[in-house]
């Protein structure tokens, strides 16, 4: 039977192979709401939650910080971070 710890070190070694750092440059067209959807699902992604995928608690600080700033990018170029924010707003204040 596979361990947490097993799978953490898979994860670790395939995120340490060589050129896994390079930056791919991507022409990438996606519609607003996607881009709205993707830049939520960064966020809620990035915040650990018991059960979290192992891969995720692999990732360092400079690799969340890098998929912040890939979110706040895509916002950005589609003009929607007061719509993001706005929408954030919202579902904070949601009360279960």
């Amino acid at each position: 039977m596979i361990t947490a710890n097993d799978v953490a070190r898979v994860f670790d070694t395939i995120l340490s192979i060589p050129g896994m750092n390079e930056p791919v440059k991507m022409d990438l067209k996606i519609s607003r709401k996607n881009v709205l959807l993707l830049s939520h699902l960064i966020k809620d992604g990035l915040n650990l939650r018991e059960g979290s995928s192992k891969l995720l608690e692999c990732i360092d600080e400079k690799a969340r910080e890098e998929l912040e700033i890939l979110s706040q990018d895509c916002l950005q170029k589609a003009g929607l971070i007061e719509a993001h924010e706005k929408l954030v707003g919202i579902s904070t204040s949601v009360k279960d």
